[in-house]
């Protein structure tokens, strides 16, 4: 599921943001577009936390959907006024039918490919590769339960 293209030039009208997205994003340190730009991605974790709440209500085997998912939500720039690529803020939400410990805030080190961590998600769906694009290894603890 993509909430949203990030070189999309999608208008948010309805939660009162006429401007395009990708524009939006370029604010050039600009108070009001940082605002509009914050609306959206408010917009976006809202629609993101009706969708888990779905998941978690949904019941599915011996548990729930959620309990039996794995939901990546983050973006693949961290500044995008910038175009910076480090940091990148994450959320891995689902517990991966039991193999992901949940509720913990990881922080890996600086230069940590985002590749490392779909490593762990393919090894937990069954689909066991040494590499994936640019990853260096697997990310340690994730799925220490």
């Amino acid at each position: 599921l993509m909430i949203g293209r990030e070189g999309g030039n999608r208008t948010y009208r309805s939660i009162g943001v006429p401007d395009a997205h990708h524009g939006l994003s370029h604010h050039f340190n600009d108070p009001a577009k940082i605002e509009r730009l914050q609306k959206i991605d408010q917009h976006h974790v809202e629609m993101l936390g009706r969708f888990l709440g779905k998941l978690n209500k949904t019941v599915d085997g011996d548990g729930t959907l959620l309990d039996h998912s794995m939901v990546l939500y983050g973006c693949s720039i961290s500044d995008s006024n910038k175009h910076e690529h480090f940091n990148l803020p994450t959320v891995l939400a689902g517990h991966g039918a039991g193999r992901i410990q949940g509720g913990r805030h990881i922080r890996y080190s600086k230069g940590t490919p985002m590749t490392n961590l779909f490593l762990n998600m393919l090894d937990i769906v069954g689909v066991k590769e040494e590499k994936f694009g640019d990853s260096t290894g697997r990310i340690e603890h994730l799925t220490d339960l």
